[in-house]
C-alpha cells in the first residue's frame, strides 16, 4: 500500500529577505519615509532602536522599533503613519523578478518551503502580503535562529535530501556542518549580505552560487553539486 504522505526526495528551504524578497529596497523606502516624517534625526533614532532590539531579541522588529520611539505628547500623531507605511507597503512589488517562477519550477522537483528568521507579527504579514505564502501552499516556518531549529524542521518537513537557498553564507555553512551531504547549499548573491565578499571569504564556498533567484526558474537536480541529490 502506498503511504498517504510519502517522504519527498527533496525539500527546498527558501529564505525570504534578500532571497525571495528585496528587503534592502523596503529598508531604503522606509528610511525615506522616516526622514520625510520625522526628519533626519528621527530616522537615525529609529534605526538605533531597531538595532538595539535586534541585538536584544535576535531578530528584526520593525514595529517594535516604532513603539520604542514613542514619546507621549510629542510624537504620538506621527508614529501611526509609520506603522501604516510598514503594514501597507506594496510587498508584492518588492518580490524579486523570477522568484515566483523559481518556486514554481522547484515544485516540479520537490517541495518548496519558506524558512525565515523574524518576528512573529510583521514577518508573517510580509510573507503573506507578498504572495509568497500562497506560492508555497502556506508552508511557512519562521524562527528566531533557523539554523538552531534543524531537528524541528526535519520533523515538520521530512525529506531524503534538503536544498537550502539563502543570501547568508554563514548560515548556509552552519547548516552544512550540521547536515553534511544531506543538504545542498545554494547562495544567492542578492542584498548586502550576499554581496559582502570580504565576509563571505571567511567561509567555505557553497555547493552552488547564483547571482539572482530567478536562475532557479531553470534549475534542474543535476545542476546541484555532487550530481543529483
Amino acid at each position: 500500500m502506498t503511504p498517504m504522505n510519502p517522504v519527498p526526495d527533496r525539500v527546498f528551504l527558501l529564505d525570504v529577505d534578500n532571497t525571495l524578497f528585496d528587503n534592502d529596497r523596503l529598508q531604503a523606502d522606509l528610511r525615506r519615509h522616516l526622514t520625510d516624517t520625522l526628519g533626519p534625526d528621527g530616522n537615525q533614532h529609529y534605526w538605533q532602536r531597531y538595532e538595539d532590539l535586534r541585538g536584544r531579541l535576535g531578530y528584526a522588529d520593525y514595529l517594535g522599533a516604532v513603539q520604542a520611539l514613542r514619546q507621549p505628547g510629542r510624537n504620538d500623531l506621527l508614529l501611526p503613519g509609520i506603522s501604516r507605511f510598514l503594514l501597507e507597503y506594496p510587498f508584492a512589488d518588492a518580490v524579486f523578478e523570477g522568484a515566483l517562477e523559481a518556486i514554481g519550477n522547484l515544485s516540479r522537483w520537490g517541495r518548496p518551503v519558506i524558512l525565515s528568521d523574524g518576528d512573529a507579527v510583521y514577518q508573517p504579514h510580509k510573507i503573506r502580503a507578498a504572495g509568497l505564502a500562497a506560492a508555497v501552499d502556506e508552508r511557512v516556518f519562521i524562527y528566531v535562529h533557523k539554523q538552531q531549529m534543524l531537528s524541528q524542521i526535519e520533523r515538520a518537513q521530512p525529506a531524503r535530501h534538503y536544498v537550502m537557498v539563502d543570501d547568508k553564507l554563514a548560515l548556509l555553512t552552519a547548516v552544512k556542518q550540521a547536515w553534511g551531504a544531506r543538504v545542498t547549499t545554494i547562495l544567492v548573491r542578492q542584498g548586502h549580505y550576499g554581496r559582502d565578499a570580504a565576509t563571505n571569504a571567511r567561509y567555505p564556498p557553497p555547493d552552488l552560487a547564483l547571482e539572482h533567484i530567478g536562475t532557479l526558474a531553470r534549475w534542474q537536480p543535476a545542476q546541484a553539486a555532487g550530481g543529483s541529490p
